[in-house]
């Protein structure tokens, strides 16, 4: 791509001949690829089905079909939010095949668990299966590599990345630049800086080449590929802008406003309307809507499922406390819940009843002196946690959220509000019996102020990130963060 520095509008459209190369998108590569992986889904199953009749009359064709709907449905679902389907890492060869290998692995493994709860995977034949898992893996791995080879090219080319005017060469558009240079941002191609003012901005902006006037970038983009157009001025400068905009408007370009300074500071925001006025949208409420509606139903069914199967073991664990030690069965505590205000938590008694901490002064450690025998096993195994699904059906915890912390908890002896700023903004959901920060291995004892911040930097990105899928992948992961029982006490 050229680029002439203080070139007057003539010279451009000289020197600016030949068009390139038409972009290629990323998101119509994304939308390919996971059409690609389906397509192997279906004709894998249908073809494998086809190819081998002996051994399958048992079942008929409808029920291996329904398995393969299910299953292009979980891999459409589970690809998409271990993201696989974003892109950005092709032209370096990060074509992500583990975690390709491993979400199909746990699609087929679903199914495998679903035909084995249905009573039904006996009579479906473990060679298709097998060998339906290894034709699917095999296509996908080939389709990615095809596309890899295909990515060099569209690099070496410029293709795949998107060519990105500014306007306004001052403090921030400088600030924007840097911003949008980050290493992960390999597909972000900055032309260069275009600015009216000529004496008083530099050659070189953040690095940037200084281009010409804002008329320069029209007949520019006339004659060069330039796909987005970012405006960095502040904006108080309403008569300023709306010029630069009416002239940017003629050209078949998107064309941005770039937040003003105070806007780098809120980059999770967004744009809303109310009555008509569009507001910038700093803090969006959680679960709000249908998300609110399916989190109900999902903590509803789940709660009312576990403690049908589960009864058996509360009486179990109950006849086990009276014997281990004097006391109630269940030990009550208050935590926050939702909003801060403080719940009743259930939890099955772990510590002698003599020496019980309602409000939490002192944490639990190793070798506590305090926990019963029993009462070690039941908080390694977490089962003491087990009755706070009568806390779910009150609907004052859901199954997954961030964990519910008692009044006095502290990391350091430091109260954990003090220790984290934003430690009350995990209460804007409900607290959870599992959650992300659990799951990623920040569970237990929190004596250090690492400990504390980094479960509250899970807790607060699984409210910004939530979905049902999301909770489902937690749950899983919940299974094996219990076989391994880190830093439970």
């Amino acid at each position: 791509m050229t680029v002439i520095e203080g070139a007057d509008r003539d010279f451009l459209v000289a020197s600016l001949r030949r068009r390139p190369d038409r972009p290629i998108s990323l998101v119509v590569v994304a939308g390919i690829l996971r059409a690609a992986d389906l397509f192997l889904v279906l004709a894998g199953g249908f073809l494998l089905r086809w190819a081998y009749p002996s051994g399958m009359e048992s079942v008929d064709w409808n029920e291996y079909a329904l398995a393969i709907l299910l299953a292009m449905f979980a891999t459409g679902t589970i690809f998409q939010w271990n993201g696989i389907y974003r892109l950005p890492g092709l032209s370096a060869g990060h074509l992500k095949l583990g975690k390709v290998a491993a979400s199909w692995g746990v699609v087929v493994l679903g199914l495998i668990v679903i035909g084995f709860f249905g009573k039904i995977s006996r009579d479906f034949s473990r060679l298709w299966i097998g060998g339906w898992f290894a034709v699917v893996l095999l296509g996908m791995v080939v389709v990615r590599g095809v596309l890899w080879l295909r990515a060099r090219r569209w690099v070496a080319q410029g293709r795949l990345a998107r060519n990105v005017a500014i306007v306004g060469g001052g403090d921030l558009g400088a600030r924007l630049i840097a911003a949008m240079r980050r290493p992960d941002e390999e597909f972000i191609n900055i032309i260069g800086v275009f600015d009216d003012r000529r004496s008083r901005v530099a050659s070189l902006v953040a690095g940037a080449p200084k281009i010409g006037t804002v008329d320069d970038l029209v007949t520019y983009a006339r004659y060069n590929r330039v796909d987005q157009i970012i405006v960095a001025l502040p904006w108080a400068a309403e008569a300023r802008l709306a010029q630069i905009l009416r002239k940017l408007r003629a050209l078949p370009v998107e064309v941005g406003l770039a937040p003003d300074l105070v806007g780098f500071r809120l980059s999770h925001a967004g744009f809303g309307h109310l009555g008509g006025v569009p507001l910038l949208t700093v803090c969006k409420k959680p679960l709000a809507d249908w998300h609110s509606v399916i989190k109900t139903i999902e903590d509803r069914v789940l709660a009312v499922a576990l403690l049908a199967f589960l009864m058996p073991l509360f009486g179990i664990v109950a006849l086990l406390i009276k014997l281990d030690s004097p006391g109630p069965v269940f030990f009550r505590q208050k935590r926050y819940g939702f909003n801060n205000h403080p719940i009743a938590v259930f939890k099955f008694r772990t510590m002698y009843h003599h020496l019980r901490d309602e409000n939490a002064e002192r944490l639990a450690t190793r070798d506590d002196p305090r926990v019963t025998r029993l009462g070690a096993f039941l908080r390694k195994s977490s089962i003491d946690e087990l009755p706070q699904l009568f806390n779910v059906l009150k609907g004052e915890m859901s199954i997954v959220g961030p964990r519910p912390h008692a009044l006095s908890a502290k990391a350091a002896d430091r109260l954990y509000e003090e220790v984290v700023a934003e430690y009350a903004g995990r209460h804007r959901v409900k607290p959870g019996i599992t959650g992300w920060a659990q799951v990623k291995g920040w569970r237990g004892e929190t004596d250090t102020v690492e400990k504390i911040q980094k479960r509250v930097e899970h807790d607060l990105y699984y409210i910004e990130n939530w979905s049902f899928a999301f909770d489902v992948k937690i749950l899983v992961l919940t299974f094996f963060a219990l076989l391994r029982a880190d830093n439970a006490y």
